[in-house]
């Protein structure tokens, strides 16, 4: 259940597993959300993303016809343009956290963040990147050293809000036609900095077993 006042894609995040990357609470405190989403069907596609602040200020949502070869093209051509628009609007020191309802993908973008802060650059396992994705890897890989941090949650595709989005690009075309905006999110408060003490685990990872 979302908490007022704070960001939907922030609960989301929140209450999902983040591949590679231990997920203490401090962790929970992006300045930014990005839910991305592709489709693809024979003879057409299309890409979705949202982006809200933590405190549940909408920044921009994308909806826009496709033509991917393939599914897995399709989810990395969508949070390729959806960190794009976001880089555009928020500075370089943003925390970000990505959702994703492509394992692999949420997983390939943890372990690439991971090898950047590695001595010897190195994965913390290989990173197999699909055909026809390698120039929208490249494009993740630039975002994710532009900003100061960030993460990928991997979640269900049937709660992701940028699935309609994607697979029903001409019926949310009004989307796209909104004036872009810069949004900053509200300073941390008391509570969401009570939250962050990692003594104090959430309900979600406090109750799951280790492998989870």
């Amino acid at each position: 259940m979302a908490v007022h006042g704070r960001s939907t894609l922030r609960d989301l995040f929140d209450e999902s597993p983040t591949p590679h990357i231990a997920h203490p609470p401090r962790t929970h405190h992006r300045h930014f959300y990005v839910a991305a989403d592709g489709s693809y069907r024979p003879g057409g596609g299309g890409l979705g993303a949202v982006i809200e602040t933590r405190d549940g200020e909408r920044v921009a949502r994308i909806a826009v016809p496709d033509a991917p070869p393939n599914n897995n093209v399709a989810e990395y051509r969508a949070l390729h343009l959806g960190l794009d628009v976001l880089a555009a609007r928020a500075p370089r020191s943003a925390r970000v956290g990505v959702l994703v309802d492509h394992d692999a993908l949420a997983t390939n973008v943890n372990a690439a963040v991971l090898a950047a802060d590695h001595p010897d650059r190195e994965p913390p396992r290989p990173i197999n990147i699909p055909a026809d994705s390698e120039h929208h890897w490249r494009g993740i890989l630039a975002r994710i050293a532009g900003f100061e941090e960030l993460r990928a949650a991997q979640i269900d595709g049937r709660v992701n809000p940028a699935h309609p989005l994607a697979n029903r690009p001409e019926e949310y075309a009004h989307v796209n036609r909104r004036s872009p905006r810069c949004v900053l999110p509200e300073p941390l408060d008391s509570a969401d900095a009570n939250a962050a003490d990692p003594r104090f685990p959430p309900p979600s990872r406090f109750e799951r077993r280790a492998g989870d």
